[in-house]
This record gives structure tokens, sequence and C-alpha cells, in this order.
């Protein structure tokens, strides 16, 4: 089988890069190699084995058209993104050519060259919105959004809000949209919060590596005055380890037939959330460390709450969490302080 990856020197994308080459498939990464890490992760996997990368633009339709024309794809596994909600807040027009554009141009090349390719869409949850609709209880460590306490599902209704939901929310719409009218085998995954190795976190993305380096430099002696936060601190993620993740997506595609053309919450679920108070309360216990912060206004449009409710994955191709965030979090520490 023939696998593309644009985004694959990514943090998603090298993950399941390097377990398409384990499984011994044919490897093909699109990547500019524009987000941070991007060329260290480049450089990791040419040590992982063999394939062919296109250094090109997900912007450009004659990049994306090149690409497919030339490996003929079996599977796509659609990260290339914009993924920073701050980054869409400081240059809205970047965000829409590279999630918007840049998806469009996936699909068209998708629909005249390869219609036979499984293409998955790595979505966010934020095309649910900022949930202003919803009562929040506060307790002492996270909010809680009443009457969704076991999450929220794939029939919570839509609200595009902010350049990044806007633009993350187009393309998951029009992933759908080509299954229908066109026939393509089109999954999207609404992922919450997903951390592991291979990720170069910054303080716009990847919250748990972002933290889990403050902490790792308090302990170090590093950090010598206290770290920000944006908001109390209360905000709660579901948060799901990578190699869950790549069980996911393989995962679905195995089970196309029950999941083309159907969208799905992935994260970690009820019993793997955390919120910024409680992530720093398990690194104080993990690293015998005390962390302080200051605390910043709260950023624009920032979920109070988003867990996933992941029983239509479960039920339509027997998704299932094996790390929880505990071990998860080991895990990242590990990883982190190596890198």
């Amino acid at each position: 089988m023939k696998y593309l990856i644009t985004g694959g020197c990514g943090f998603l994308g090298s993950n399941l890069a390097a377990e398409v080459m384990k499984r011994g498939e044919e490897l093909f990464i699109f990547d500019n190699l524009f987000r941070t890490g991007s060329e260290q992760n480049l450089i990791w996997l040419n040590k992982q084995g063999k394939f062919k990368h296109y250094h090109s633009d997900i912007r450009s339709y004659n990049d994306i058209e090149f690409a497919i024309n030339n490996c003929k794809p079996d599977i796509i596994f659609h990260l290339a993104g914009q993924v920073a909600m701050t980054t869409s807040l400081s240059n809205p027009r970047l965000d829409f050519e590279i999630n918007v554009l840049g998806g469009h141009n996936l699909l068209e090349c998708v629909r005249k060259y390869s219609p036979n390719a499984i293409v998955t869409y790595s979505s966010t949850n934020k095309v649910y919105g900022d949930f202003d609709w919803i009562n929040f209880k506060e307790t002492e460590t996270r909010f809680i959004a009443e009457g969704y306490e076991n999450g929220f599902d794939e029939t919570t209704p839509l609200n595009f809000q902010s350049p990044y939901g806007c633009s993350k929310g187009a393309t998951d719409q029009y992933m759908l949209d080509y299954s229908k009218m066109f026939g393509l085998k089109t999954v999207v995954f609404r992922h919450s919060s997903i951390f592991g190795g291979r990720q170069f976190s910054t303080s716009d993305q990847g919250w748990i590596g972002w933290f889990v380096k403050q902490a790792l430099d308090i302990k170090n002696g590093k950090l010598l005055r206290s770290f920000t936060i944006s908001g109390t601190g209360k905000q709660v993620r579901d948060v799901l380890f990578a190699s869950d993740l790549i069980t996911c997506y393989f995962n679905a595609i195995e089970n196309i037939d029950k999941t083309k053309g159907q969208a799905f919450n992935i994260g970690g679920g009820v019993s793997n959330s955390l919120s910024l108070l409680e992530l720093f309360k398990n690194l104080e216990e993990i690293l015998k460390i005390e962390m302080t912060f200051k605390k910043l206004p709260e950023r624009e449009s920032d979920q109070k709450v988003f867990i996933a409710n992941i029983d239509k994955a479960k039920h339509l191709f027997g998704f299932d969490v094996k790390v929880n965030s505990i071990q998860g979090l080991h895990n990242m520490i590990e990883w982190v302080g190596k890198n």
C-alpha cells in the first residue's frame, strides 16, 4: 500500500510515518518544513527507513497535484495545517490559505487523480465553538460543563467561531461533502488534545509538552521565575497519547466501509481529562517540584471545557484508550527530557 502523509514531518505526521515504515508499506511525505521541530523530525525519520519527501506547500495546487499524480496513493493522512489559535488571530489570511485552500487543493486532486484513495483529515474540537450556550460549574480545580459530564458527542451543534474554528471547520465539512457528492472515502477526526514523542511544543500549541518543559526547567534550575498561563487554569481537555492515535487511524482505515463519510470525536475521554491546575499538581508530584505561575487574561475563543465522548468511534471501529493520562505524562517527561 502507498501512504501519502501531508504534514508528515509534524508531530502526528512523524509518528504515523514511523508506523507506516514499521509496517513495511511504501511512504511518501509532503511537508514544507515550516513548523517548529519539522526539520528535526525529518532527520529522525530518515533514520527509521526509506521514503520519498516532497518539500512542497499545501497552498500550491500544482505542488499537491504533482505529488498525488506522482505517487498515486492508496491512503492519505491529511495533517498539514495551521493549528495555533493565536496564529489564526494574528494572521487569519495565512490560516485560511493553509487550512481551507490547502484542504480543498487536496480534495480536488484526489477527486481527479486518485478517487479510490482513503483520506483521513485531522480536524479539531473547535468546530463546536466556544460553548457560550452551556452552563459551567466551577470547582476548586476545574470547570464542569453541566449536562455534558460524559463529554461531547458528534451530535453537538457545529458552531464555527474564530478564524481557526472557521478554517478547520470548513475543510471538515468539505471532507464529508466530497464523500457524499463525489463518493470519496473520507474520514474526519475531531481531535481533542493529543500529546507524545516528536512533539516540539510551543507556548501556542501543544500545551502538555509546553508545561512539561516548564516543569523540567524548574527541576533543573533553568527556570528561576514563575511562568505564565492564560485564564484561571481550570480549563479542561481530555488528553490522548500519540500511540493510541496511531491505532485509531489504522483501525478506522481497516473499517473504511463503516467509517467513510463519518466524523468522529477523538480524545482520551472523561477518565483522561485534565485541567491546567490538575496537570500542574501531577507534575509537582512526579518531579518533586513546586510550580508557580502568573495568570494572564484568558485567551480569545478558549473553550472552558472540551471532553470528547468517544462512544461512536468505539462502536464503529473499536477505538480504545490504552495509555492513561498519568502514564502518558511519564512518557512525555522522558521524551522532553531527552530532547
